[in-house]
């Protein structure tokens, strides 16, 4: 989508698997190009990325959301919003105020065209006097995550969450998602930190399990003030809700959300880190909590894992093995985010291509292997398959922390 005039959509998401009907994406621009191995580890990368081949990659992953459903860019949405004045002056002064930025800078930013202003605040803004030789050399910080559109903003049910950003590299992000819910989609939105500002949820460990049940993982990124303050959310809402929470290992990087290890892949299958369900390694003595809502009344009860948790809540779910059965393997692929799918409907989803045990595993469970090149390029119509995975490739994408669900941010299934 390249018109500057563009139509929002509804906005509601109730489950993870319903049939997508719109997804919000932001193409990896010169931002990523911006990092070092001086600033890569602030900006939550464990390396650089070579963007030639990111751009390849993504333009198959991003190929295949457009063969399915209607796709927004982030670029695209922002440039149309700060046509607003209202708009503009808010985004200009907030994220030069958040990055500390003198306030001649955003008086200079006000006058830029929308569209090399939107650039401007997702590429950054370079210190005029840069002597070529310092470690910082952007007085308005490139925002190096923004393609990770799931993090920052999470739609839940007919509200989006923007969300409490745990690192402040990439804070400014939530101001983005903000205008864009509130000003072009025109939805009401939830926020933590509004709540207690030292609450943080983010995207990739909210699940939306059904219309009355969240899956969420407790970690690094995800502290147990954002969960409660969902609780307390939806016990002031509904009369009855569950929300199934995982807890999950501080660290390698490799587990900061819930869908690095757990995704929902149909009604009734799942992609699973084996380690969580067996509470084994790093897993060992991680707690399977499910919250109940009723009456506006909160309690909770301990599950052996996650399985157990929606198999309690009338669920009937068959876990896919991620890696496949050789715990070496296992590690691997969990680590390139081997277990990070993305449902395009029931039983219909995506992810990379270079897992392939784990691609194999998804093989013996029913699931058509299909290219992306394939699809993208008219030789393979997704409509023809009941089930399957459309696997693109991953060499670049997989090293900045995230998958195919990260990548992408839903905003409407049937």
């Amino acid at each position: 989508m390249t018109e500057r005039k563009m139509l929002p959509c509804e906005v509601n998401v109730a489950s993870e698997t319903g049939r997508l009907r719109a997804v919000l994406l932001h193409r990896p621009g010169v931002e990523i190009e911006r990092m070092t191995p001086l600033n890569a580890a602030h900006a939550l990368y464990s390396d650089i990325l070579n963007k030639p081949i990111v751009d390849t990659e993504y333009h198959y992953f991003s190929g295949v959301l457009e063969k399915w459903t209607q796709v927004y860019y982030v670029q695209d949405i922002l440039t149309a919003l700060l046509d607003d004045a209202e708009v503009r002056r808010h985004l200009v002064e907030e994220s030069c105020d958040m990055d500390n930025c003198d306030e001649s800078l955003a008086g200079q930013l006000m006058t830029l065209p929308s569209e090399e202003l939107a650039k401007v605040l997702v590429e950054g803004y370079e210190k005029p006097d840069w002597d070529c030789i310092s470690e910082e050399r952007y007085l308005l910080k490139p925002l190096y995550n923004l393609f990770f559109t799931r993090d920052a903003s999470s739609t839940v049910y007919n509200r989006v969450l923007v969300n409490s950003m745990s690192f402040e590299v990439r804070e400014r992000e939530t101001l983005i998602y903000e205008a864009i819910f509130r000003h072009f989609f025109k939805v009401g939105t939830l926020n933590a930190m509004e709540w207690n500002r030292d609450a943080r949820t983010e995207g990739g460990d909210v699940q939306i399990a059904s219309p009355d049940m969240l899956c969420i993982g407790q970690g690094i990124r995800t502290n147990t003030k954002g969960i409660k303050y969902l609780a307390q959310t939806f016990a002031g809402e509904r009369e009855r809700f569950s929300i199934l929470v995982q807890e999950l290992p501080q660290s390698p990087e490799s587990f900061i959300h819930l869908d690095m290890v757990f995704t929902f892949l149909g009604r009734h299958q799942c992609m699973v880190f084996e380690p969580m369900l067996r509470k084994t390694g790093l897993f060992a003595g991680k707690d399977t909590t499910l919250i109940t809502i009723e009456g506006g009344r909160i309690s909770y009860k301990q599950y052996p894992n996650i399985i157990k948790g929606l198999e309690a809540q009338g669920w009937e779910i068959e876990p896919v093995i991620g890696g496949g059965s050789d715990p070496w393997h296992q590690l691997r692929e969990q680590w390139h985010s081997g277990a990070n799918f993305f449902a395009l409907g029931d039983g219909k989803v995506m992810g990379y291509r270079r897992n392939t045990h784990t691609i194999d595993a998804l093989d013996k469970a029913g699931f058509a292997i299909l290219n992306a090149e394939d699809i993208v390029e008219g030789r393979v119509d997704m409509q023809g398959y009941d089930k399957f995975v459309a696997a693109f490739p991953g060499c670049e994408l997989p090293r900045a922390g995230g998958g195919a669900r990260c990548m992408t941010m839903p905003i409407l299934r049937d």
